[in-house]
């Protein structure tokens, strides 16, 4: 997959997204924190046919959830452990054999 970040003056970042396969989308983020999905309806160049899927900063994170193979709460988990063997903490070391 190619990410190509731009930066859009006065509205935010985009992120233009290519797949494998050359399925086109984009996520732009807003100042406002706003991301809206914008998917190439074509899957030609012309950028000026797309859809517009426009999520709130709860529905963005919902969907970033559901896209890791691994939930939130799991992830924190593993970072919670990370940080505790940082620090040396013997009670979360993990002994490898």
């Amino acid at each position: 997959m190619d990410i190509t970040p731009s930066t859009i003056p006065g509205v935010g970042h985009s992120h233009e997204i290519t797949t494998r396969t050359g399925r086109r989308f984009s996520v732009l983020v807003e100042h406002t924190g706003r991301r809206v999905l914008l998917v190439d309806r074509t899957g030609g160049a012309d950028d000026a046919v797309r859809e517009q899927i426009v999520l709130d900063p709860d529905e963005a994170d919902q969907l970033a959830d559901l896209l890791h193979q691994r939930s939130v709460a799991d992830r924190l988990a593993e970072l919670e452990r990370q940080v505790a063997r940082l620090a040396g903490n013997p009670a979360n070391r993990r002994v490898d054999a």
